[in-house]
């Protein structure tokens, strides 16, 4: 069942499973916050169970564009379009987010940005291949980040 992010009243409603699920809901507020500070569109995430076809879209870009492919547990996602931009995110029960931005008429705004929950570990798929920046969050505390371009259509 899906439901809508309060960036307001962080909650670990569906990542309670998560070794740092504090970490990873002040990460999913932050992407919340985001959205609707800047489209005045509301973060809404689904089950893992329920998003099968989100996950596998998100998995093949990471195979096909650099062959990662990712041990961590999907918990939650979301997929939405703002404007002619598709975002996909995928938490992970590690605390790692993935998300896609996927322009649909711009293919040089594409592009897959890797977050990690404070307190987590780079995750062993990841280490060596991107360097990660950090930055100070209200809401998640220190985010790591990285991404890459995407080359292919997807």
């Amino acid at each position: 069942m899906a439901h809508v992010i309060d960036f307001k009243q962080v909650s670990t409603t569906g990542l309670e499973s998560s070794p740092v699920a504090a970490a990873l809901a002040g990460l999913r507020a932050n992407e919340a916050r985001y959205f609707m500070n800047k489209y005045r569109h509301p973060f809404t995430v689904i089950p893992a169970a329920e998003s099968q076809d989100t996950i596998a879209y998100v998995h093949r870009i990471l195979r096909e564009e650099r062959g990662i492919v990712l041990s961590a547990r999907p918990l939650e996602t979301s997929d939405f379009q703002v404007d002619n931009t598709r975002f996909t995110y995928v938490f992970y029960e590690d605390g790692l987010v993935v998300n896609v931005m996927y322009s649909l008429d711009d293919p040089k705004k594409r592009a897959v940005g890797f977050k990690l929950s404070d307190g987590m570990d780079i995750p062993r798929e990841l280490e060596g291949k991107f360097k990660f920046a950090s930055m100070k969050s209200k809401l998640a505390g220190t985010i790591r980040g990285s991404y890459f371009v995407i080359k292919g259509e997807y």
